[in-house]
Parts: C-alpha cells; structure tokens; sequence
C-alpha cells in the first residue's frame, strides 16, 4: 500500500527537514505531493521505485519527483539533509528520479535554511536563501547512481540473480543461457527495456553493491573480490574514475 505525505507551501516554496536513520531502517512505499531532495552526510540511502534502483552514497543526493512512489533502505549511520519543494516552485526542475551532485553551496544554505523560521518577510534573508536554493536545485549535475529495472519476467530475474551474487562472471553467453536466449536476443532486449547494454548494467550493479557494504565499514579489500572485481587495485582504479577520489579516501571524509 503506497500512502501520501503532504506539506503545506502557504508561507514557503521550500522546506527543509533533517533526520538521521539508523542502519537497517526501511520506509515502505509512499509518495509526496511535492518534489524532494534527500542529501547525505553519511551512510547510504537506496531508493527503490517501479522503475529501478538509485542509490545515494554520502555527500552525493537524490532527486525525487512529486507523485513518484518510492521505498527507502538504509545503510549505516544515515544522517539526510532534504528539501521538500513546491512542485510550480520552478518551471524547469527535474522531472525524473537521479542521483546528483551536491554542491558545497548548496549543503550550507540547506544547513542555513533549518534555522530559518517558517514564515519571512518578502526580500528578507531568509527569503533571499530559499530562492538561491531554488537556483542551485537547476543546477545539480546527474550521476551514474541508476539501476534500471527491465520490464520482462525473464530480463527482472537476471537482475535480481546479479544483484545477489555480483561476484560471479556475469558474461553475455552465461547471462543468455539463464534465460534461454542466444546473446544477440539479450543484448538487444536489455538495452530496448533499459536503455544500457548489459554489461554496463553489470559493472554499475557491481558499484553500488560495493558502496552499499564499504558505506558498513567493511573492508576494502574483501568489498572488492566480493563484488566480482579482479583485485582491490582494479577496484580502486574504476571507484577513482567513478567518484574522483579512492575508496579510502572517499569514506574516511
């Protein structure tokens, strides 16, 4: 059963609201009537929807549409910063979920806005913060967070079989045999339904199962063996590619 949250935008276009979740935590399927901004400052958060998989590590956020039903799983110490947006509040917001970049501005205005009161003055300080924070929200960069979720029985029961053993070579003709398709047939209906070859698919399965368990405090060494990677320098090299810095650095921030 999916239920509705509301706000209320009388007094504001925006509003602000911090809680932190412990590890294990779980909201069942809801949906708001407003868009919002879930920003981490620690932990993971994975968001599921009908539609796929995106998963936010610390320091990074994610955007949900209004009306979009979602669930939320918690990985570690979760401490969120969110934004609750009145859907008109701009015309050119985002219309789909992503994973986005969040900058340094925009965390401390959302830091600034917790202490603001709920209803300011019109050309006020605290109204001058909410509309930069509007601007800011249109400029979030989108970030490879995503995993689709095909639309076939066959195609969501390979993705369920990899993303419960990311470990194992996830070949073309491996993936083929298990839904009694030749290669050609898989790739071609994988990318119709997801919009990403398979492999690619793979690859990013495989980074977010490992964000998910290096966000417990779990070995970097045994993550990256764990989530089918040769070795933990090949896991480094991709995770630097990927999140700017390696893994060792990213959470020790």
């Amino acid at each position: 059963m999916t239920r509705q949250r509301d706000f209320d935008f009388t007094c504001r276009s925006v509003i602000p609201y911090a809680h932190d979740y412990q590890h294990g935590d779980y909201e069942s399927w809801h949906t708001h009537s407003c868009a919002q901004l879930i920003h981490t400052l620690s932990g993971v958060i994975r968001i599921e929807t009908r539609h796929g998989f995106w998963v936010v590590p610390p320091s990074r956020g994610v955007w949900i549409p209004a009306h979009i039903p979602h669930a939320l799983h918690i990985t570690g110490e979760v401490k969120a910063r969110v934004l609750f947006v009145e859907p008109l509040a701009r015309a050119d917001l985002p219309v789909i979920c992503q994973v986005v970049s969040v900058s340094d501005l925009l965390r401390e205005l959302i830091v600034s806005a917790l202490r603001l009161p709920a209803d300011y003055s019109p050309a006020s300080r605290a109204e001058r913060i909410h509309e930069l924070m509007l601007d800011e929200l249109r400029l979030m960069d989108t970030l490879p967070f995503h995993l689709p979720e095909p639309v076939s029985e066959r195609l969501r029961l390979l993705c369920q079989a990899v993303r419960a053993a990311p470990q194992e070579t996830w070949s073309i003709a491996k993936a083929a045999v298990k839904i009694s398709a030749s290669g050609r047939t898989l790739n071609r209906h994988f990318y119709q339904q997801t919009g990403m070859q398979f492999s690619e698919w793979v690859r990013r399965a495989r980074l977010l199962h490992a964000l998910t368990r290096l966000a417990q405090g779990e070995q970097i060494t045994r993550v990256a063996l764990d989530s089918g990677y040769a070795s933990p320098g090949a896991f480094s090299v991709m995770f630097r590619r990927v999140m700017g810095v390696p893994p060792s650095d990213y959470f020790s921030q």
